[in-house]
């Protein structure tokens, strides 16, 4: 492990797991369905519970959801907002507040709080609807930026056997875990690159759907 991994434990931001995937959830959302945010808490389960776009995949009932949201409330992470006619609080993150963090860092930061240790290349993919970067150099910087805040925000793994490119985690549950290359059986066959490819658009077009089930259920709800 690098150096940059070693301040883990000095962020003065250490989340549980529940904290860290309704955080990145209320930063993906607000990208994603701005029409839509903030969110209820019934969104908020939703958006937690999704089968794409998530490692790990995670079961929320809207007590954890509740209990989770408090806890950041507590840490000036989320905030609570009660607009007029609303039948119920909504919630948004304050990320950008907290760590003084534009657009583009708060992209990259959601999507390792969701996907967990990811090349900068996956990441420049999994960003694209949060934020679009022209290129890979475009998301290093930023990696670079949210190293080199203090206390650090992400850090930077060596490159493991096998691999080659180096992967990045965020440090707001602690230390870095360490990255486990595929077995060589799974990365095997020449069409193994092409397989890759189209799991991946599966997984972005699961995550779409799993967005307008989210807004439907929102347009639905403001009928009851």
């Amino acid at each position: 492990m690098t150096m940059d991994a070693m301040g883990a434990q000095d962020t003065g931001a250490m989340l549980d797991p529940e904290e860290i995937r309704v955080l990145a959830v209320l930063a993906e959302k607000e990208a994603l369905t701005p029409d839509n945010y903030p969110l209820s808490v019934n969104a908020i389960v939703n958006g937690c519970n999704q089968l794409s776009s998530r490692d790990p995949i995670m079961q929320f009932t809207d007590e954890m959801v509740q209990d989770t949201l408090q806890r950041l409330i507590e840490k000036k992470l989320v905030s609570a907002i009660s607009q007029a006619g609303a039948r119920v609080p909504k919630y948004e993150h304050r990320m950008r507040i907290k760590w003084t963090l534009e657009q583009d860092k708060v992209a990259v930061l959601a999507v390792l709080m969701l996907r967990g240790l990811q090349t900068a290349g996956e990441i420049r993919t999994r960003t694209g609807r949060l934020h679009e970067f022209r290129s890979v150099p475009e998301v290093e910087t930023v990696l670079q930026f949210l190293i080199d805040k203090y206390p650090p925000l992400v850090a930077r793994l060596d490159r493991a056997p096998g691999t080659k490119e180096p992967r990045y985690g965020h440090l707001l549950g602690g230390e870095l875990p360490a990255y486990e290359a595929p077995a060589a059986g799974a990365m095997a066959g020449g069409g193994g690159g092409r397989v890759g490819q189209l799991e991946q658009e599966v997984a972005i077009l699961r995550g779409e759907l799993d967005e307008l089930k989210a807004q439907f259920e929102a347009f639905r709800q403001q009928f009851q």
